[in-house]
């Protein structure tokens, strides 16, 4: 614990840093999942076809 900082302001501190870490290892957590669908749809285009046409339909019945 840093000097001269109440217990509060300090752990208000350490959960600020953890959520910008864990936004930092979800947005590389993201990228990767991106990069490895389009590796895929690359190397599968009739697999990453049918999917997405699988998702379109999932949209297109999902009620609100």
């Amino acid at each position: 614990m840093a000097p001269g900082c109440e217990v509060a302001a300090c752990e208000s501190e350490a959960t600020r840093e953890s959520e910008a870490a864990r936004r930092r290892r979800r947005a590389q957590f993201l990228r990767e999942l991106h990069e490895a669908r389009e590796l895929r749809e690359r190397v599968k285009p009739r697999r990453a076809r049918a999917a997405r046409m699988r998702q379109q339909m999932r949209m297109r019945t999902f009620r609100w």
